[in-house]
């Protein structure tokens, strides 16, 4: 079920919008139904990235306090950010 949206837009940047919707041959609608589309997909898959990731750094977390448990110190063997950088430096990202 489609519902209608108001919006209120400088007459300018509507114009410029009619011209680059019939350049495409859609309409400035669509183009806003595109761009919300697109916009909510992004920021979802970002969401879903950020939580595997935080899985991966919860993991890590596990296995180096399961370390400190096995060795005679206290401190884990690496924390987050030990494992995170040296993540980013495999591949390259840092």
């Amino acid at each position: 079920m489609t519902k209608n949206l108001t919006l209120a837009i400088d007459e300018d940047l509507l114009d410029k919008a009619r011209v680059l919707a019939a350049m495409r041959r859609t309409t400035v609608n669509a183009m806003v139904r595109e761009f919300l589309s697109r916009e909510v997909t992004s920021e979802t898959s970002d969401a879903a990235r950020m939580e595997r990731w935080n899985d991966h750094f919860k993991a890590a977390d596990a296995d180096a306090c399961r370390r400190a448990r096995r060795s005679s110190g206290d401190k884990p063997t690496f924390d987050r950010e030990e494992f995170y950088e040296e993540v980013m430096r495999e591949r390259g990202l840092l």
